[in-house]
């Protein structure tokens, strides 16, 4: 079974499928390395794509000390994955929790960046929702714990933003609930309450984001409400970033509509391999609504 070995002992499974220029793919709460399956066949023809379970997802390493799950131990699990496969710079593409890592591992190790990809970040960041969200992330650890992933996992699947997953896609989404469902309770458990629940809010890391300068793209369903705000301060700090809504959509949108997804990713791509993504043009952001003058 292919892993990669952290710094602090923890096996992470990876696959990986195409060859060319490396694209790794950090995936959500809510998923697994399968999250990744409708990118992998899409990209895998032109680039070297790799997906991985993060610590704590199966067939990862699940370590049972909850000190062992953090905001910085997942950034520097992407990392790990690049150092264990030889890899100096990649393309990094994260979702919702692995969309938070990809921002925390741009502004941390900007030498290893070719472009980021931060989709659907923004869960608890909004001011004055910290409490809420860090509440509600230990109450959804409890119910791992006590309930199962399939009571728990099954009803974290039928969250507000995930509802727009199942009216789009009801297949796609009864895979994604069967895939949530498998996954281990502790190791969900320690995850919510290690990496979900303490990170910090975006609006503590506006001078961190103000510092990158590899070419970024945000990304999110226009129904994922909460990711709409943040995806908003992420566009206007990131000097380097674009902003991408996908239309009635939700927080899943790499499975929930992966055709719109992969087009917009692939665009990016393009031209960030090209050398033609720009900087914002410092005029646009004057504060004048007409003229400048």
């Amino acid at each position: 079974m292919p892993h990669v070995t952290t710094d602090d002992g923890v096996n992470l499974y990876y696959e990986e499928a195409g060859s060319g220029t490396p694209i790794v793919f950090v995936h959500e709460f809510a998923g697994d390395w399968r999250s990744w399956e409708p990118q992998l066949r899409h990209f895998a023809r032109f680039y070297r794509c790799i997906t991985y379970s993060a610590r704590g997802f199966l067939p990862s390493d699940v370590p049972p000390d909850p000190s062992s799950y953090s905001q910085d131990r997942a950034r520097d699990d992407i990392k790990a994955v690049l150092d264990g496969l030889g890899i100096e710079k990649a393309h990094i593409v994260g979702l919702s929790m692995g969309g938070f890592a990809t921002l925390h591992f741009g502004f941390t190790y900007p030498e290893r960046c070719l472009s980021l990809v931060i989709g659907g970040c923004g869960y608890g960041a909004e001011p004055g929702k910290r409490d809420q969200f860090s509440n509600e992330a230990n109450a959804a650890a409890d119910g791992f714990e006590n309930d199962g992933m399939e009571k728990a996992g099954g009803a974290y699947a039928l969250g507000p933003t995930r509802v727009q997953f199942q009216n789009n896609d009801p297949r796609g989404w009864a895979e994604f609930r069967d895939q949530l469902i498998e996954h281990s309770a502790k190791g969900s458990a320690n995850t919510m309450r290690g990496v979900q629940s303490k990170r910090p809010s975006l609006y503590e890391l506006i001078d961190k984001m103000r510092t990158i300068t590899a070419p970024t793209l945000v990304i999110t369903g226009d129904e994922d409400w909460p990711c709409l705000e943040p995806s908003l301060l992420m566009k206007r700090e990131i000097q380097t970033a674009a902003l991408v809504v996908i239309p009635n959509a939700g927080h899943t949108i790499n499975i929930e509509t992966p055709a719109e997804f992969n087009r917009q990713i692939e665009a990016f791509l393009h031209l960030v391999d090209v050398g033609r993504w720009p900087a914002r043009d410092p005029r646009s952001v004057s504060g004048k609504i007409i003229s400048d003058k």
